[in-house]
């Protein structure tokens, strides 16, 4: 491959450059990927986002990896939307919290009027505490997606889980074209787009770089691509399939951000797993943003304390949020749990 272009803003990638970059040496790789993020980025600071599942459980896909899928007996029951108040107090607890984005996820097909209605609530809500905002809700049609755009969303996260080639022993019940269609949408309402995969799905190499090549060669880049771990969960298809080596992990995360240099990339689900070593690797390879809380969704994540401490061993500042950072911290419950100093 012609290495003089490594680090531009290139839609045009071909299968033969990636596979190149995942056979560098690992630690070339590191250091081609660590040095295409210090020109883009400030490799010291971390963009911190928090996820709140607004509806959970009883979704018609059939997603193998997911327990919220109606298909799946994982003993997750479910739970009607959130009120809009409920949310706001959420997100207000995770702006105390140094939290700068905060997600909201729906366990839908796509969302029905009335849903949207109080979805937009959701937003206008959020986006007065002076946080970006994000919202996965499954597909969307043109005209959703304005209504969400004029609400005020920031961001909308539509995952293209995997490659083409092997997306159909994933999920059966929705097409990848499907999923491209509603980030068509998303783009022509002028609304920034979170787009990225799940690892460790019992893929080969080539299906993972099938999906660096469909996100990569997206025009332009996805804003925040989050690369999730797997987590394998009792009752879903995908239990017990063999564990990806971690180092291909980290080698993934590496040659995304050779790929899309200007995005965000976001170690998201499978992070509780992980060793500081392995994420502090990531981190290295060019991942700069991660979900905080103790919770994405359903599945657990790392907790919150744990990465105040790894933050602070490695030197990481957050990213500034929207506005000056201040909140009051809501009466009632807090999904955050108060680290106690040392």
């Amino acid at each position: 491959m012609n290495y003089s272009t490594v680090g531009k803003l290139r839609h045009d990638w071909q299968r033969q450059e990636v596979e190149e970059l995942f056979r560098l040496p690992f630690s070339e790789l590191l250091f081609r990927a660590q040095s295409v993020h210090r020109r883009h980025f400030d490799p010291a600071e971390i963009q911190v986002s928090s996820l709140l599942s607004i509806k959970t459980g009883s979704c018609p896909e059939d997603c193998a990896y997911c327990p919220q899928s109606a298909y799946h007996d994982t003993g997750l029951g479910e739970e009607a939307l959130l009120e809009v108040q409920q949310v706001v107090e959420a997100a207000r607890a995770a702006r105390a919290a140094g939290v700068s984005r905060f997600c909201m996820g729906a366990a839908w097909r796509n969302p029905g009027d009335d849903d949207l209605n109080r979805v937009e609530a959701m937003i206008r809500g959020v986006k007065a505490l002076g946080m970006e905002t994000c919202m996965t809700l499954g597909m969307l049609d043109r005209e959703q997606a304005a209504r969400l755009q004029a609400a005020g969303l920031d961001y909308y996260n539509h995952n293209l889980d995997t490659s083409p080639e092997f997306y159909g022993t994933v999920i059966t019940t929705r097409t990848y074209q499907d999923r491209l269609d509603t980030l068509k949408h998303v783009r022509e309402a002028g609304i920034k787009v979170c787009c990225g995969g799940i690892l460790g799905m019992g893929e080969e190499r080539r299906d993972r770089i099938g999906l660096l090549l469909q996100l990569a060669n997206m025009e332009p880049h996805p804003d925040s691509v989050p690369v999730n771990l797997l987590v394998q969960v009792e009752g879903t298809p995908l239990e017990g399939v063999e564990q990806l080596d971690p180092l291909e992990f980290v080698r993934c995360i590496a040659v995304a951000r050779i790929m899309m240099p200007a995005s965000l990339v976001r170690l998201s689900a499978g992070r509780e797993s992980m060793s500081d070593e392995l994420q502090a690797l990531c981190f290295l390879a060019g991942a700069n943003s991660v979900f905080y809380g103790d919770k994405l969704l359903t599945a657990p994540n790392a907790e919150s304390c744990g990465d105040d401490a790894l933050f602070e061993r490695l030197g990481l500042q957050r990213m500034a949020p929207a506005d000056d950072g201040r909140a009051v911290t809501p009466s009632g419950e807090i999904s955050y749990r108060a680290c106690r100093s040392s």
